[in-house]
């Protein structure tokens, strides 16, 4: 089901996006309108699945987990099974923020956080213990130059 978003829908987008801790006072006073039509936008937004879950960003660098990773995966398994249990492995390590199949010649890309390059060892044995893979290949991100959940709405 497509939902259909005007102008103010996305406003509301933005300031959620941008700070989803403020009061529907505060959204509607920033979007030019009133606290029951904006929550109104919103419950709709959530019901059509625009709105997802809210949760909060932590800062993984004051957390310890200090060095993230870009891992690519190349299988030569590309049987139903074998993508089950990837996926089960990949479920369960909370290291992987993110995990992509791609078309191309890499298979699959994780992020992965961790606190340094010891702890990327015992992740990437742990998940070479658990599924057949063909080739990893890791990269260090050395700066995060940008990062963001906010879509352009």
């Amino acid at each position: 089901m497509t939902v259909q978003l005007d102008a103010m829908d996305r406003k509301i987008l933005r300031e959620l996006q941008r700070d989803a801790s403020q009061s529907l006072d505060e959204i509607a006073k920033t979007v030019g309108s009133s606290k029951t039509p904006v929550w109104n936008r919103i419950r709709k937004m959530r019901e059509g699945g625009v709105i997802g879950h809210e949760t909060v960003i932590l800062d993984a660098d004051a957390l310890g987990l200090e060095a993230c990773f870009f891992v690519l995966v190349k299988t030569n398994a590309h049987d139903a099974d074998w993508q089950d249990t990837f996926l089960k492995v990949l479920q369960a390590r909370p290291e992987v923020l993110e995990a992509h199949r791609l078309a191309g010649e890499i298979d699959y890309i994780l992020k992965v956080r961790v606190a340094n390059a010891k702890a990327y060892d015992t992740f990437y044995q742990a998940l070479i213990s658990e599924v057949s893979i063909y080739n990893v290949t890791a990269l260090l991100s050395m700066e995060e130059i940008k990062y963001t959940t906010q879509l352009p709405v």
